[in-house]
């Protein structure tokens, strides 16, 4: 599955990398070559990162639903367990 930035997105991107090669690599990185890289990258490890997060979410929703026993149980047959407590109490 290819990872698809927006317009808007992959201009911020490419800009971002031409920015950290002026700050970091002491040389300038064009703005076709800047847009290569992030394809290479998006194709390269775009989909690691992806499934990363993919399977990230899995873990925390299979978390969520052993929880959910909990946080919406109802007591069966609750009628009769009135009267038992009251007649405690007495």
């Amino acid at each position: 599955m290819a990872i698809e930035l927006s317009k808007e997105d992959r201009a911020q991107a490419v800009a971002s990398i031409e920015r950290y090669f002026r700050e970091h690599m002491d040389e300038k990185i064009g703005n076709v070559a800047a847009g290569a890289l992030l394809g290479f990258f998006l194709e390269e490890v775009g989909p690691s990162v992806y499934n990363k997060g993919v399977a990230d979410a899995q873990e925390r929703m299979a978390a969520r639903v052993q929880e959910i026993d909990f946080e919406v149980h109802e007591g069966e047959i609750p009628y009769w367990g009135r009267f038992v407590k009251n007649r405690k109490a007495r």
